[in-house]
């Protein structure tokens, strides 16, 4: 465990953490102006608060905490509570993150990969891209990704649907095939298994 001072040149200088505790035994304002802070510079790790029960009061959810623990909680509480909320993050992780036919899209960074390389995509062709990866199969009418993508308070025609699928596509190069069309109906996300490695020749006595 590392101790560096609330102060901003020490934050923006920080080592990366697995998790990070902040002291709200004794000042409680100064506590919920340093979670902020530390949530406003986009944290990586999980987020606790030492507090002492009257403290507990004070805390609401626009600190931006991910668990509290009272200065009075025992080695086993302690240990366990740090190990919920790093379990917690992980799964919240890989929940963000969609990984099929050779695409790789991590929806907390808005950003895609195509056999590992970064594709430059704009907002809203992420959106898509993402709509579609995440509804595998399933074929959407123009009308229907409208909706889902743009929202239902926009008012261009669906042609603006078949502009982004054509950049898409551009963009996607060789896997452009993900997005298939299905005549007179729209538009689906093809699931293409990735070709499993040779098995290695067994050798043979000559």
């Amino acid at each position: 465990m590392r101790q560096i001072p609330a102060e901003p040149a020490q934050l923006v200088n920080a080592p990366s953490a697995d998790i990070i505790m902040v002291d709200a035994r004794v000042d409680l304002v100064g506590a919920k102006s340093l979670c902020k802070i530390l949530n406003t510079t986009g944290l990586d790790a999980p987020l606790l608060l030492v507090v002492t029960e009257g403290g507990l009061t004070a805390v609401s959810p626009d600190w931006g905490v991910d668990d509290v623990i009272l200065m009075t909680a025992g080695p086993a509480e302690v240990d366990a509570r740090i190990r919920l909320a790093v379990g917690r993050q992980s799964a919240e992780q890989v929940s963000t993150r969609v990984q099929t036919s050779g695409i790789t899209i991590d929806e907390s960074s808005y950003s895609a990969k195509v056999h590992g390389k970064p594709l430059d995509l704009t907002y809203k062709e992420f959106q898509l891209l993402h709509f579609f990866a995440t509804h595998p199969s399933r074929v959407f009418t123009r009308e229907q990704l409208l909706s889902e993508v743009w929202g239902y308070d926009y008012f261009g025609g669906t042609r603006t649907v078949d502009v982004h699928v054509r950049r898409l596509r551009a963009k996607l190069g060789d896997l452009e095939q993900l997005i298939g069309t299905v005549r007179n109906v729209g538009y689906r996300f093809n699931v293409y298994e990735d070709e499993p490695e040779p098995a290695p020749r067994e050798k043979t006595d000559a």
